[in-house]
């Protein structure tokens, strides 16, 4: 999936949204430490209250948030394991009774729970929806396409949330007029920051991929490994992080020493060209790179004596694999963080250029080049 892929669903979650309709909901209430389920309950999702649909929507659009490869990760089913996530998803998705669905829902919260114990009580919920896609936009001059012609598609969408004790507080009572301790002592859910959840299919340009699953971990850059391998039956995966760090270390094997920043800078607008010439063309696929690729930016970007034999050996001593394809949207870093005993500089990876490293007076300094006045804070 791409950003637009994801964007487009995850905007659907509204009230009373055609394009997403919501048939079912599934809350299942689990123990701390013990992993018991201690009640669950399957239901029409509108027969829950208004306001009670507008909190779960909010948290659905926050399952699907974040940056790809960071946040969220589209990820592929492995085959080779026994008791397979993908093919109780999709039987929970073609169960023809609540119950069935609610089954395979179940099934799923097993290994969930055998994968990890909390120290506090969590709820784990399941949606049954339909999306709905306008195949074409309806025509001012006839009555066809728009909602009469679209791509449908069922999905599950799943979300973890912790259960937050409510603390001890003081109340105001405006009839009698007189402090009063809060005695509603009710868990609360909170459905502010999901820690895992996962859509079920992946889409790409609006069609379903069974084959893959869209995973949200619950921190930026660490997901759960074991929830991917044992939970969703999924393969290794590669953070935007990781991928970063590991192109950095490509680019300095094939230099042989610590790269210019000014051309370091090239190296970032280069790829940045690429990725924002990708999205104009409003490609499907997120551009990759592969050896050749990075033999080209690096070349045009100033790196000196660079050759496809340098570039090959890089890949095999870095990844250990020449073939390896770098997904050009975790290059460029949002910002680039320069560390010294003196003090910390962020900055832009195009501002790369502005700042060189020098000798003066027999001293390492950091020279900063810049077009304003300063200012101090």
């Amino acid at each position: 999936m791409n950003r637009k892929d994801i964007a487009n669903i995850r905007k659907q979650f509204k009230i009373d949204n055609y394009n997403m309709k919501i048939h079912e909901i599934l809350n299942v209430y689990v123990k701390k430490e013990t992993g018991d389920i201690y009640h669950y309950v399957a239901q029409p999702f509108e027969m829950l209250e208004q306001e009670t649909q507008e909190l779960f929507l909010k948290n659905f659009k926050k399952v699907l948030t974040g940056q790809l490869d960071a946040k969220l990760f589209e990820l592929k089913f492995r085959q080779d394991v026994e008791d397979n996530t993908q093919e109780i998803l999709l039987e929970g998705m073609q169960a023809d009774s609540t119950e069935d669905w609610t089954e395979s829902m179940l099934d799923i919260v097993g290994k969930m729970v055998a994968n990890a114990t909390y120290e506090f009580d969590t709820i784990i919920t399941f949606i049954r929806a339909e999306y709905r896609k306008p195949t074409k936009k309806r025509s001012q001059d006839s009555e066809e396409g728009g909602d009469d012609e679209v791509y449908t598609s069922p999905l599950i969408l799943c979300s973890m949330n912790k259960i937050d004790q409510p603390q001890k507080t003081l109340l105001f009572d405006y009839i009698e007029k007189e402090f009063k301790p809060n005695t509603v002592f009710d868990p609360i859910i909170n459905l502010t920051s999901p820690l895992a959840g996962f859509l079920f299919p992946a889409f790409k340009s609006n069609a379903a991929d069974v084959n893959h699953i869209l995973y949200c971990a619950g921190k930026v850059n660490q997901p759960s490994y074991s929830f991917i391998e044992d939970v969703l039956s999924c393969g290794d995966i590669i953070t935007a992080a990781e991928e970063s760090d590991t192109f950095e270390e490509v680019v300095k094997q094939v230099a042989k020493k610590d790269v210019d920043t000014q051309v370091m800078a090239n190296v970032y607008e280069e790829i940045d060209r690429i990725v924002k010439e990708n999205e104009e063309n409003e490609e499907s696929e997120a551009p990759k790179l592969d050896y050749r690729d990075i033999e080209r930016i690096l070349t045009v970007s100033g790196v000196e004596d660079v050759d496809t034999e340098k570039v090959e050996s890089a890949f095999k001593t870095v990844i250990d694999d020449e073939k390896h394809e770098f997904k050009a949207n975790n290059l460029v870093p949002k910002s680039i963080k320069i560390t010294t005993k003196v003090g910390h500089i962020n900055v832009k990876p195009h501002d790369l250029k502005n700042i060189k490293y020098i000798t003066f007076e027999g001293k390492r300094c950091l020279l900063l080049e810049v077009e304003e006045e300063m200012h101090f804070e």
